[in-house]
């Protein structure tokens, strides 16, 4: 089987390059919303979509035009990649995959990508890797790059510049070392609860960080906007949330390798996160209720990386031949898993689960997990489809 793998290293440019990747980034951004533009302009004109052959051509003019000859700087390939990624934007929303795209701002996802592996030269021997129009750079090469190189994605976050570069190798069939089966329940109280009684502990990154972000936020507040000193402040919350980052995909990155390597199949629910942390504000005609309890709630689930979580377990069990099953997630920590009755007298407090039809005590993470192995059997063995749409997934108020 044939395995697409990202390598992500930190970038040690020299002043010069430095300026030219900055430069080579904003061209790429100024043709994805000079197209994105066109596209806006020539829709409302009831013209048909421009595809990317026709908005190359444009792309030309624009290089060898009078009103942007700095384009001509950067590499073309890469102005090419912005075209692409404009395009697939624009398609992923009229086929209802994603909302309608966004003019790119500076300093926001500042990146631009070289499609193609013989644009670019990696040295793996002395850590160093060739960029057209850059030269030769070195990089902190953490670990060896496996597989043929496919294609590389410069991208500027914090002060930092790095570089991620995707390869494709041949890997035999992986065969499970493990034969057990689990289920995961996962909440805010304990981050990932196991059917076998133990359980993960949340990280907490961004409340761990919340009160340092928010004073550095304040103090960008009260400078000049785009001065030298609202600069600095801006950096500051950039290394914060970059570390509220780093610090999240580490522990899931962990928490993922060390369940996938221990485990054949894991079973878990099908949550639709962005439908769970939906703000409850309402409108001015329809105002919501409990807006504060529930934007509590909101950023203590996005605060957990649910779905980076089942991302993760998903291709890293697939790479150590397991797999993932995706069970309904309606009435999990209700059902009792002794009796089956279902009733939301079962769980009145977060913790304790206590059903009033047998007496079955357990905690109610548990309970959880163990009713998602059991729908996870159900659904390998049988088939069982997996409801989409709203999640039924019940977490109550003390959780924040």
């Amino acid at each position: 089987m044939r395995r697409l793998q990202a390598f992500k290293f930190e970038l040690m440019p020299n002043g010069e390059q430095q300026r030219d990747m900055r430069r080579f980034a904003g061209s790429c951004r100024f043709v994805y919303n000079k197209a994105l533009a066109l596209q806006k302009e020539n829709y409302e004109a009831g013209g048909k979509f421009i595809g990317y052959v026709a908005m190359a051509k444009h792309l030309t003019e624009w290089r060898n035009g009078g009103e942007t000859p700095w384009l001509k700087g950067a590499p073309v390939h890469p102005l090419q990649q912005a075209l692409k990624d404009m395009e697939r934007a624009y398609k992923n929303f009229f086929a209802k995959r994603a909302a309608f795209p966004k003019f790119r701002k500076r300093g926001q996802r500042d990146s631009f990508r070289y499609p193609d592996s013989t644009q670019f030269k990696l040295d793996q021997p002395n850590g160093r890797i060739f960029l057209p129009k850059l030269g030769w750079m070195r990089l902190r090469l953490s670990r060896p790059v496996l597989g043929e190189l496919r294609n590389a994605t410069v991208s500027f976050n914090a002060g930092k510049w790095s570089v991620s570069i995707q390869t494709e190798r041949a890997v035999e069939q992986p065969v499970p070392h493990a034969t057990s089966v689990i289920g995961i329940d996962v909440g805010i109280a304990r981050f990932a609860t196991m059917s076998d009684g133990t359980f993960i502990a949340p990280l907490n990154s961004f409340k761990r960080h919340e009160t340092r972000l928010r004073r550095c936020q304040r103090a960008m507040s009260r400078k000049v906007k785009f001065s030298n000193n609202w600069k600095k402040a801006k950096a500051r919350v950039q290394r914060i949330h970059a570390r509220i980052g780093n610090a999240r995909r580490d522990y899931l990155h962990k928490a993922t390798t060390t369940i996938s390597k221990n485990h054949a199949m894991v079973c878990i629910e099908d949550l639709q996160v962005r439908n769970m942390s939906r703000s409850a504000a309402g409108s001015t005609d329809a105002p919501g209720r409990n807006v504060r309890a529930k934007s509590g709630l909101n950023k203590a689930i996005l605060d957990q990386g649910w779905f980076e979580f089942r991302r993760q377990l998903e291709y890293k069990l697939a790479w150590n031949g397991g797999w993932l099953v995706a069970v309904p997630p309606a009435n999990t920590s209700r059902t009792c898993p002794a009796c089956g009755y279902v009733s939301a007298d079962n769980r009145t407090t977060q913790e304790k689960f206590a059903c009033v039809e047998c007496s079955y005590e357990e905690n109610a993470d548990v309970v959880g997990a163990l009713n998602i192995l059991a729908r996870g059997h159900r659904v390998a063995a049988c088939g069982e489809t997996v409801q989409s749409g709203r999640s039924m997934k019940q977490e109550p108020a003390e959780a924040i």
